[in-house]
């Protein structure tokens, strides 16, 4: 059987979705697989003008040009049915989900006081998003523990913030799930991710974040590597794709590769170029940045 047919009866078989024309034509083109060293990870509309709107075709164009993996912030908002699509779908490409947005309550907690009703929507949207990650087969989950800038955020180093982080890792743990931070004050978010001393625990790295603040990043990367368990990049200015801003690129894929990072690298930027074209330039990016 041609590989085209194959795909077209097997999948849409696993998934109940039809694919588009454009894609079944995409489709009949050779493989990517193993284009990339490292998992780097697109996310719903990022492809869209390629591979049309519906999201078992964007995942499918993704994992012919040699993705495989996945991130989508907002999965936890997505009817239980479609998540459960989603999982069979990138099962059967072979990719793997990362992260997506487990709660959005944490930036409301003050680490001078301890919120009752806050804790419990906390700890409540972590353990909803255990059966979300088993529906998906991801292993990572993100809260954002505050906001840039704002000294009433909580203070991950604070009693009270590290015993909600605590709590909601006992959750994880026993399911082989981890919780990563997103930093957004470099102190504290690694203070907090060291303190806790779980390994459902880790840090996000936010590549155009910490280049935004100053720099230095494969220093910062090396100074915060036992606690970094994701990645995501962007280049700076911009938050566009590799390339388009001042971030060596290159450099950090070498440094990534030869530190043996395994993990994912979540593609947490927009297209700098409109339409289908953009899109090739989104992915052409990434293959630069590998081979320069």
């Amino acid at each position: 059987m041609e590989r085209r047919e194959f795909l077209r009866t097997g999948v849409a078989a696993l998934t109940g979705a039809c694919f588009s024309d454009r894609l079944c034509a995409h489709l009949a083109e050779p493989a990517a697989r193993g284009r990339f060293q490292l998992k780097y990870a697109p996310h719903f509309g990022m492809f869209k003008h390629s591979a049309g709107d519906d999201l078992g075709d964007q995942l499918k164009f993704a994992a012919d040009q040699g993705f495989v993996a996945w991130q989508d912030n907002g999965l936890k908002a997505r009817p239980i049915e479609v998540q459960e699509k989603l999982g069979r779908t990138m099962a059967s490409l072979g990719m793997e989900m990362g992260l997506f947005v487990a709660s959005t309550a944490f930036p409301v907690l003050h680490g001078a006081r301890k919120d009752d009703a806050a804790w419990h929507q906390v700890l409540d949207d972590v353990r909803d998003s255990v059966e979300i990650a088993k529906r998906v087969r991801s292993q990572w989950i993100t809260i954002l523990p505050g906001r840039a800038g704002d000294a009433r955020s909580a203070d991950l180093r604070s009693d009270q913030g590290i015993e909600l982080l605590k709590r909601c890792c006992d959750i994880l743990e026993p399911h082989g799930l981890s919780l990563v931070l997103e930093p957004l004050t470099w102190s504290t978010d690694v203070a907090g991710a060291q303190v806790v001393d779980s390994p459902a625990c880790k840090l996000l790295f936010d590549l155009c974040r910490w280049d935004m603040i100053g720099g230095g990043l494969t220093s910062n990367i090396d100074s915060a590597w036992p606690a970094i368990g994701y990645v995501q990049c962007a280049d700076n200015p911009g938050r566009k794709e590799p390339g388009t801003g001042t971030i060596d690129y290159p450099r950090l894929v070498r440094h990534l590769v030869a530190r043996g990072y395994t993990g994912m690298i979540g593609m947490e930027h927009g297209n700098s170029k409109p339409g289908a074209a953009g899109e090739r330039a989104v992915i052409e990016a990434y293959v630069a940045a590998e081979r320069t």
